[in-house]
């Protein structure tokens, strides 16, 4: 039995791995696959596996764009921490799905599913085309990540996006949450994060930092021409500011 991964953020997929490993120890996994490009150049060179765990959101799209341009005729599980309309979609034309943060009986009743359902013909491209028709008709709307991980102590946490402070660089890309907890990312730059969020929240304040609009309490002027931005409670004596040339566009964005 051969499962392809599809994941874009580190944390996660080595979780999934595991998980998947410990439910299913003869299983082989392929990947994880983190973009849709990975995904299409994957099927070009390698035979359809048994079973696909796929996340929606990856880094350079969403996965069933991948899935309109391949012939894929297996059972897929689809992986999520966005709108429910999408799970409503996916759990009448998929075999099923995990809501993310991924629960391991969540995760063991799916594939327990997929034993169950491995000795029927089942046509999973002509209902996968259906959906992707459907899902289609309507222009797609961005789907920002609204969860992000990181490591406390020996373990791997989900952080909603409302408890974010602000994302800092440091060597190393650290989550500040709300609280003034500090966790270490996998996320190697702020590039790859600010294309991640849903920038009506987050904004770039600088190299540095990638700030959270809700634990924005206010700003000053600088007597540089820079912006002083004033974090709420405990994050507020951080020094933060935003560069003369983004000034305009903070005030903008901060004003909504």
């Amino acid at each position: 039995m051969t499962i392809l991964l599809i994941e874009d953020e580190p944390l996660i997929a080595r979780q999934l791995h595991k998980l998947v490993h410990q439910l299913e120890p003869d299983a082989v996994t392929d990947g994880p696959l983190a973009s849709v490009q990975a995904i299409c150049e994957y099927f070009q060179t390698h035979e359809n596996p048994d079973l696909v765990i796929a996340d929606i959101q990856l880094s350079d799209g969403v996965s069933f764009e991948a899935f309109q341009q391949i012939n894929l005729n297996v059972p897929i599980i689809f992986t999520t921490a966005y709108d429910e309309y999408a799970i409503r979609a996916f759990k009448l034309n998929s075999l099923d799905y995990l809501l993310k943060p991924i629960d391991p009986n969540d995760l063991k009743a799916a594939l327990d599913k997929y034993h169950r359902w491995s000795g029927h013909q089942f046509d999973y491209t002509g209902q996968f085309r259906q959906f992707l028709a459907q899902f289609t008709e309507k222009p797609l709307t961005p789907l920002y990540k609204r969860r992000f991980t990181g490591h406390f102590l020996r373990q791997i946490v989900s952080v909603p996006q409302e408890q974010v402070a602000y994302f800092l660089r440091d060597e190393i890309i650290y989550l500040i949450t709300t609280t003034g907890q500090k966790l270490i990312t996998d996320y190697k730059t702020l590039d790859e994060l600010e294309e991640l969020v849903d920038p009506t929240h987050f904004f770039r304040a600088n190299r540095q930092c990638l700030i959270n609009l809700d634990a924005v309490s206010g700003y000053r002027p600088h007597y540089t021409s820079k912006l002083q931005v004033l974090l709420k409670s405990p994050n507020d004596s951080l020094e933060l500011m935003v560069s003369k040339d983004k000034a305009a566009m903070f005030r903008q964005w901060f004003e909504g």
